[in-house]
């Protein structure tokens, strides 16, 4: 894959440290310019949600991202976080070698339940797909990422909202001092390289990325054609497609399925 930095697309980077005697990883950055392309995207799209989803949506990205950048970077991750109220789920979607990251949230056809449910699925080149299933109360993104951590990963984390855009995680490793650790607050995050030692450990890039475009969505959308084409457009000629990982919307014409699917069979044809 392409590495973010060769990218002209806008990037911003975190740096991750660690902290000495306690034993634990820290990454803290301001999300406001991962914000500012994430709020072009949806202007560009013409994406509405209310502000409540749209509060979830931001929150749970910053979780996301910092989950990823203490990640190796070898990985494909997506996070699912279903909430019951309001009736919603986040996706989230990131590659811990190129810095991408992606959401949305969903908001029709989702299962009514007696729990919120979050869901991540890790993808490490060939290995399977390995699949974590945890239930959390509320409805903070923070405190269901750190349900999360406590059930489904081999180490505690606590993240932390300092301001509107401003997050931290702290993981723990082996070690590490749990009752600092437990009675970490914000105020001690802000002087932290002050009264602790903290030595950098890594930058990594982020950046809102889909890779979305109108030949994957006729891709996936070519198997629904060549079975029932009237079934796909419901007797219009153009129809409105979303990105199911971004919301993205594309018109598709049923000429623009006709030229593809014959491309498609001609290039079947000639292998």
């Amino acid at each position: 894959m392409a590495e973010a930095e060769s990218s002209s697309e806008p990037v911003f980077t975190i740096v991750s440290s660690f902290v000495r005697e306690r034993n634990v990883l820290l990454a803290m950055a301001s999300f406001s310019d991962l914000y500012v392309d994430y709020y072009l995207h949806r202007k560009d799209n013409r994406i509405e949600i209310d502000a409540r989803a749209d509060d979830l949506l931001k929150t749970a990205l910053a979780a996301f991202v910092l989950h990823c950048v203490s990640r190796p970077r070898n990985e494909v991750l997506a996070w699912t976080i279903n909430f019951q109220d309001p009736l919603l789920n986040v996706f989230l979607g990131g590659d811990t070698e190129t810095g991408d990251v992606v959401g949305r949230v969903f908001t029709e056809n989702v299962k009514e339940a007696e729990e919120n449910v979050f869901f991540q699925e890790v993808a490490k080149g060939a290995k399977p797909l390995h699949r974590s299933v945890v239930p959390f109360t509320g409805n903070d993104p923070l405190r269901a990422a750190e349900e999360f951590y406590k059930q489904s990963e081999q180490r505690p984390a606590r993240f932390f909202r300092l301001d509107a855009e401003t997050y931290a995680i702290v993981t723990a490793h082996p070690d590490y001092d749990r009752e600092w650790f437990k009675n970490l607050t914000i105020d001690d995050l802000r002087v932290l390289n002050v009264t602790e030692v903290v030595n950098p450990l890594e930058t990594r890039v982020v950046r809102w990325h889909c890779g979305c475009d109108m030949q994957r969505i006729l891709q996936a959308l070519d198997p629904v054609w060549r079975q029932d084409p009237e079934e796909l457009f419901l007797g219009e000629e153009l129809i409105e497609v979303n990105c199911p990982r971004c919301a993205g919307k594309y018109r598709v014409s049923k000429e623009m399925m006709e030229a593809y699917d014959q491309a498609l069979k001609e290039k079947e044809a000639g292998e």
